[in-house]
């Protein structure tokens, strides 16, 4: 697995992490989930074409434009079930927000499976392709900003900067995604 950094300005650092058939993940340094699902040694590379095109992927969406999550080779790793749930998610358009309710509806249309939108949740919140699989895009039926590896704050600057009217959604007084964790990139 090869590894570099990305600095976003707005939302921190990305680490960009990437196997031979593709781009594997993309953490924000606080992501309680960082990381996962990775268990072999770390090499850092700098130079990798995926990388590079990530890299220009970021800029893209980070001046505004509206970049596919489909232009990226993406290969994360997960369950069958969180594959599914993390391909839902990079349908969801720039600017828009839907809830669990509605990704578990159209996990259920693709599959024929009943599917809960706390299953949708938990597979959600391991999304390794933080910001380019839209998790950030995801709300509960109440409006809460709920479930967010990298802090409701970071949540809230990325709809911010998609243009999404904020002050609509509940800010969560309780729960894992109020702050995220700081680790540490594997070469520090």
């Amino acid at each position: 697995m090869y590894v570099t950094e990305y600095d976003t300005g707005i939302a921190g650092k990305l680490t960009l992490g990437a196997d031979e058939k593709g781009l594997c993940g993309s953490w924000f340094n606080n992501d309680r989930y960082y990381l996962t699902g990775i268990d072999e040694p770390l090499e850092r590379n700098d130079q990798l074409a995926i990388f590079q095109k990530t890299s220009e992927w970021l800029d893209r969406y980070l001046a505004g434009e509206r970049p596919d999550p489909h232009e990226l080779a993406l290969h994360p790793r997960g369950t069958e079930f969180q594959k599914r749930v993390w391909s839902e998610l990079s349908n969801i358009p720039y600017g828009v927000v839907v809830t669990y309710g509605d990704i578990a509806r159209g996990v259920e249309r693709a599959t024929g499976k009943r599917t809960s939108a706390r299953a949708v949740g938990g597979a959600v919140g391991r999304n390794p392709l933080c910001l380019i699989v839209p998790c950030h895009r995801v709300i509960g039926a109440s409006g809460s900003l709920t479930g967010f590896g990298g802090g409701i704050p970071l949540k809230i600057a990325l709809l911010k900067h998609e243009g999404v009217d904020v002050q609509q959604f509940k800010i969560p007084t309780k729960g894992t995604a109020l702050e995220g964790k700081r680790n540490a990139p594997p070469w520090e």
